[in-house]
């Protein structure tokens, strides 16, 4: 199939101009280069397991030229009444929960993680050819979701025993915890998020999370499991702007014994749910046909 070069409108329009102010039997005069920008792009991990700049969100900075809220001086861990700490968004105030150092956030000890052979050998073959189901807008378990420059909104619903974690890029979906006292059923048909019970352990929200399918990637960099995984997640706010996670995973299938990696959140106040459409057109299809041999990396636009 033949390719297509569309260009956006105002590339066709600034090239018409160009084009019909040259007079006839003239030559268009060249211009000068603009001169270098005196700003450099942030460094990023290509290995980083997330999707933008290091510190593009969660404390300042810009943000594809917009400049992001600055940081909220950290306060007291906001409690309620009964003095049961509040996880997610504080009533009457609007927030989500960004990766610390922005979408280039990684969860920590991946390198050391007691891999399998095959699933070692998965790695390099998943970071060459870059075909994440994530950026193809399928759901994505576990820390994914945390791991996104667009963040994560947590509602606790108490009257209905439910925690909820919004996903607010890429699939647009959402992660349900439920709190009341439930086990997991069986049999269990696989899916993307799996099946999550927590319960509060003084501070710390503990979910356990089984039933996980084996179409996601644990995180950008392609980190494996299998179908046999077996998650144990604590999520800690510390104080006002932080939660402390904390991933246990436990997957005989891909790993040959059990470990813990941990990341933190920062909270970026003034920021809600916005309406997002994946759509699968953008450079997804390009990589799966080879047409591409590397992601860049290196712009503060992210997809």
């Amino acid at each position: 199939m033949r390719s297509r070069l569309i260009l956006p409108l105002g590339v066709v329009a600034i090239a018409f101009k160009l084009v019909t102010a040259t007079p006839r039997g003239q030559q268009p005069q060249p211009q000068p280069a603009p001169a270098p920008s005196s700003q450099t792009p942030p460094p990023f991990n290509t290995l980083a397991g997330g999707d933008g700049p290091q510190g593009a969100r969660g404390g300042g900075g810009v943000v594809g030229g917009i400049p992001a809220p600055p940081a909220v001086p950290a306060g007291p861990t906001p409690r309620r009444a009964d003095g049961t700490i509040i996880l997610g968004t504080v009533p009457g105030q609007k927030g989500i929960w960004l990766p610390q150092n922005g979408g280039a956030a990684v969860l920590s000890g991946l390198d050391k993680a007691p891999y399998q052979p095959w699933a070692r050998a998965m790695l390099p073959e998943r970071q060459r050819n870059q075909l994440e189901p994530h950026t193809r807008c399928k759901p994505s378990g576990v820390a994914r979701p945390f791991l996104t420059p667009y963040g994560v909104e947590i509602v606790e619903a108490r009257d209905i025993k439910r925690v909820f974690v919004f996903d607010i890029g890429g699939p647009h979906t959402y992660r349900t915890f439920y709190m009341d006292g439930r086990s997991h059923p069986e049999p269990l048909t696989p899916s993307y998020y799996g099946h999550s019970i927590g319960r509060w352990d003084g501070d710390t929200l503990i979910v356990d999370t089984v039933g996980y399918n084996e179409g996601f990637w644990l995180d950008r960099r392609g980190t494996p499991h299998t179908d046999k995984l077996r998650t144990i997640e604590r999520f800690t706010r510390t104080d006002s702007r932080t939660i402390k996670y904390e991933l246990s995973i436990d997957d005989p299938g891909a790993y040959t014994t059990p470990w813990t990696t941990t990341l933190n959140f920062v909270w970026e106040a003034g920021t809600e749910l916005f309406e997002y459409v994946c759509q699968q057109g953008n450079y997804a299809d390009n990589l799966m046909l080879g047409e591409h041999k590397s992601m860049d990396r290196t712009s503060s636009i992210v997809p």
